[in-house]
């Protein structure tokens, strides 16, 4: 049977296209380059049939900083390359967002091809230099941020609908409550699959969470009532949670 898109590809294949790619990359770039490195499911030794390729090209340090990517489909498998010089990767690992459980992994374990001048320990060194005011801030952010917004959200179409928006937001509850969980812990998900179920593995979780959680995961979101009750208690959860760790939700009306 024809198969439009990605195709099975065993793992070794898989890793020979990395190599083919980090060839052309030297034959284009040449001395520019400080290391390449593959991130994902690959680096890990968890890729599927059809998983795809994810690498980093570091450029040496020059006065132009260098930022874009490549992402490509050949048919039968796609890949991304980042390009980046070795200031913006350093200053990415370090810093911690909202994502951060899910976004930073890459960077503490990558599969390196090329890496002579040993890149790749100062990038894990990078990743772990974070301070637990980093996470703090991360947190307050995703607070604000994004689970503020949601509850407005929530509530709005509650009122006026549309209820069809419900699953959606449910879905957004979760995912960043599992960042908030991860950021929490100082922890890293193994992979966008796998946030949830890890997330609830870990200590510390809000009142509620797990219901919403569990809730996505199953794919029960056809009633809204039990959609609004479950975000409504994971809010009220991390009100509380917030007072219980010190985070900030509410601050003075204007804080400028």
């Amino acid at each position: 049977m024809h198969m439009n898109g990605p195709v099975h590809i065993s793992r070794n294949e898989r890793l020979q296209i990395c190599h083919d790619i980090a060839s052309r990359l030297h034959e284009v770039y040449g001395e520019k380059i400080l290391a390449i490195g593959v991130y994902g499911s690959i680096s890990r030794g968890t890729d599927g049939p059809f998983s795809d390729i994810e690498m980093f090209c570091v450029f040496r340090e020059s006065s132009e900083s260098i930022d874009f990517s490549y992402e490509w489909s050949a048919g039968p498998w796609k890949a991304e390359v980042d390009v980046r010089s070795a200031d913006i990767f350093l200053k990415t690992a370090s810093t911690v967002e909202g994502r951060w459980p899910l976004t930073h992994e890459p960077f503490f374990s990558p599969l390196s091809l090329y890496d002579p001048e040993r890149f790749f320990p100062k990038l894990k060194e990078a990743a772990e230099s974070p301070t637990k005011e980093d996470f703090r801030r991360a947190i307050h952010e995703v607070l604000v941020g994004e689970m503020y917004e949601f509850v407005g959200k929530l509530r709005n179409v509650s009122l006026n609908g549309p209820h069809t928006y419900l699953p959606y937001l449910a879905m957004g509850f979760a995912q960043y409550g599992a960042m908030l969980v991860g950021l929490h812990n100082q922890k890293l998900f193994s992979t966008g699959s796998m946030v949830l179920p890890e997330a609830l593995e870990l200590p510390g979780r809000p009142e509620g969470f797990d219901n919403i959680a569990r809730m996505v995961m199953s794919g029960q979101l056809a009633e809204p009532a039990k959609i609004v009750s479950a975000c409504e208690h994971f809010w009220n959860g991390l009100v509380n949670w917030a007072a219980q760790h010190d985070y900030v939700i509410r601050t003075k009306r204007i804080p400028f």
